[in-house]
């Protein structure tokens, strides 16, 4: 073998080499603009950010709403009375202990909150995603001498406890959703931000 085949197979493997690199180069460019185009907007990742909450705001009995990933979100600060109200509707409820519905650990207790003075939860029936009105009001006409306060489904006719709570023998499968929330003080909620991660 002369010198000059051997210097003709190392500027061929030189030149192949650079190719290929030159050609994966050239593929990642022309692949970027697809890659970016599935990637979230600024927007849509605003949109799943987690949501902070002044509770000072809400009045004792009263409720507010905010927004977290499109959905609507109810801070509900609940007074004696209605807390007391979870125990004596417990045997009307399709599952009292939360068992079959979505809800973070840390709120699985017969309140479903991380205080009891406070409810959290997204603001959409569980039957066909109607929203529900918050009804507080004992025995009121419509509703009857039975209800003792809670969110009513008006679409198919759902009742819910001031748990969130699904009663038995209404279209409504499952408890209202808890989302994931911590206080970050004793005024202040995130919404979207899990207790066990903080």
């Amino acid at each position: 073998m002369s010198n000059e085949y051997k210097l003709d197979t190392k500027r061929r493997r030189f030149l192949r080499t650079l190719a290929g690199l030159i050609g994966g180069i050239g593929g990642v460019v022309s692949a970027w603009p697809f890659v970016r185009m599935m990637m979230p907007s600024a927007r849509a990742q605003a949109a799943g950010a987690p949501v902070e909450v002044d509770l000072s705001k809400i009045e004792l009995g009263g409720m507010i709403r905010e927004e977290w990933r499109g959905k609507p979100v109810w801070i509900v600060r609940r007074t004696p009375q209605m807390l007391e109200s979870l125990r004596e509707s417990e045997s009307q409820l399709r599952d009292p202990v939360s068992d079959f519905s979505e809800q973070p650990q840390y709120t699985k207790n017969p309140h479903r909150s991380i205080k009891p003075e406070y409810l959290v939860l997204v603001g959409i029936c569980t039957h066909l995603g109607c929203s529900p009105t918050f009804r507080p009001d004992v025995a009121p006409e419509d509703l009857g001498e039975q209800w003792p306060g809670g969110f009513f489904c008006s679409c198919h006719g759902s009742r819910f406890d001031l748990a969130g709570r699904v009663y038995r023998s209404v279209p409504a499968p499952k408890n209202l959703e808890v989302p994931p929330y911590r206080f970050a003080d004793a005024d202040r909620i995130i919404v979207g931000e899990s207790e066990d991660s903080a």
